[in-house]
């Protein structure tokens, strides 16, 4: 079992930057594909990114291809979002989750382990 915290969220002018992390718990972190999801207010938690455990592959959604980044380092226990050109759109609680898949998965019914989310406010 892993435990997973974000941290980094908060309210920043379309076109700027921010950075999330999780932190995950557990001496097994290496071998979780993990995936960052996002949820606005109405609307259902969809995929942002994901990353294998190696870091070899990597996953985006369509609407932040070119402007976010998935990365981790299994020393750290800890994978990141860097979010650039965010635009109010991205307005969203952001969550960490954990999958026990082999390889990369999109789904939420994948990922088992999910943490507490973080907010993100775009101002236009």
């Amino acid at each position: 079992q892993v435990q997973l915290v974000e941290s980094g969220g908060g309210l920043v002018q379309a076109g700027g930057s921010l950075r999330l992390s999780c932190a995950a718990s557990g001496r097994t972190f290496s071998s979780y594909i993990m995936g960052w999801f996002r949820q606005a207010p109405g609307k259902e938690r969809e995929i942002v990114a994901a990353i294998s455990r190696s870091s070899s592959s990597t996953y985006y959604a369509d609407s932040v291809k070119g402007r976010f980044t998935i990365s981790r380092d299994n020393a750290k226990n800890t994978v990141y979002l860097q979010m650039n050109s965010l635009k109010p759109e991205d307005t969203a609680v952001y969550y960490c989750a954990a999958s026990t898949a082999i390889a990369v998965v999109t789904s939420r019914a994948r990922y088992a382990y999910w943490g507490q989310g973080t907010q993100v406010t775009v101002s236009s």
